[in-house]
């Protein structure tokens, strides 16, 4: 007998949601149908829901919107076509369950239409009526990151739910570092690296080669030890060869950096629900990481890199997984082959 498919919505702000979907889809041997914006042939690519400016923050600025939704702005072409999208799919699909990474809206249209769903739970202050009724709604709730890395503001019952799975990356590449390389990292959910203080950096760390890969302005100057590679096809692979890393805390760019091992300076960026800085702040407090309110100025960088190297990697390397992945669609699997066999018993 044919097994109906596990529909997996991918959020598109950011990177993050994507490399999780498409990691835990090609572990997994129940078939994955990916749902987002920019999916392409990779699975359904469903009409964008931005606003105009482009910027997502999370919430819209509608004057009556419910408690129960974040992001529901009222006469928007895309929402309504991405609803229709998602809702004729199920229909067509039957899938056997929904994960959402993350969407609370997309989370109660499947339960709406009579899917189980699993609900993606990322770092930060979500106590807040949408998210709780979210996860009321769902079967079960997946946390992408250690239970060590959980914040204090989480109800218990939450965390009941939960079941946290850290390791939800690429395959490592466990290739030597290149001596004194320092990876700097921007994704696409901020704003472009400073490329005029990268150079002055740079240029005070003259012992140091530093590598910028994403979005950053190029200054007029480049110090010779510092290179501005753009984007990249294998950002673990940049990681894996780093000595240390520079980044934000997103969810991808912290599992990939404890995937590796590597010595981290963590600089968050401001978030929805303050999911960043709750994750530097649990990697500061375990020791796992350096973690900095904002960039230093140029002269205090050699300390700050003498720092980071000088963090032990057993407190990293206690909140990674290297099963992770597979974990992550076992138990996937394990969810959808209960949600079909339910359905198939005697009323």
């Amino acid at each position: 007998m044919s097994r109906r498919p596990i529909g997996y919505y991918v959020h598109h702000h950011g990177a993050g949601h994507r490399a999780r979907a498409d990691a835990i889809a090609r572990a997994c041997d129940w078939p994955v149908v990916l749902l987002g914006t920019g999916i392409g042939e990779a699975g359904v690519d469903l009409p964008d829901d931005r606003p105009p400016s482009g910027r997502f923050d999370g919430e819209d600025a509608a004057h009556c919107r419910p408690d129960a939704l974040h992001y529901a702005p009222v006469d928007h072409e895309g929402v309504r076509r991405r609803v229709a999208f998602i809702a004729d799919w199920i229909a067509a699909e039957k899938p056997a369950l929904m994960v959402v990474d993350v969407s609370v809206e997309v989370a109660m249209l499947a339960r709406l239409a009579s899917v189980p769903t699993i609900c993606v739970r990322l770092n930060g202050t979500r106590s807040d009526p949408a998210h709780l009724d979210a996860f009321r709604g769902a079967s079960a709730l997946l946390a992408p990151f250690s239970s060590a890395l959980e914040g204090p503001t989480t109800p218990e019952w939450v965390r009941d739910k939960t079941t946290y799975l850290p390791g939800i990356t690429a395959a490592s590449d466990f290739r030597p570092s290149i001596y004194r390389r320092v990876l700097v990292m921007f994704g696409r959910g901020g704003d472009p690296g400073d490329g005029k203080l990268l150079a002055r950096i740079a240029a005070a760390c003259p012992h140091w080669h530093w590598r910028v890969i994403g979005p950053a302005t190029r200054p007029a100057l480049v110090p010779a030890n510092l290179v501005f590679a753009g984007w990249v096809d294998s950002a673990d692979r940049e990681i894996a060869e780093a000595s240390l890393v520079i980044g934000a805390a997103g969810n991808g760019v912290v599992g990939a950096v404890l995937a590796a091992d590597r010595p981290f300076v963590c600089i968050p960026e401001p978030r929805p629900f303050s999911e960043q800085q709750a994750t530097a702040d649990r990697l500061g407090e375990l020791g796992a990481a350096l973690v900095l309110p904002s960039w230093p100025s140029a002269d205090r960088w050699p300390q700050v890199l003498e720092a980071a190297m000088a963090l032990p990697s057993k407190a990293r390397r206690a909140l990674h997984d290297a099963h992770g992945v597979h974990k992550a669609a076992t138990w996937l699997t394990a969810h959808a082959a209960a949600a079909s066999s339910c359905e198939e018993l005697p009323a």
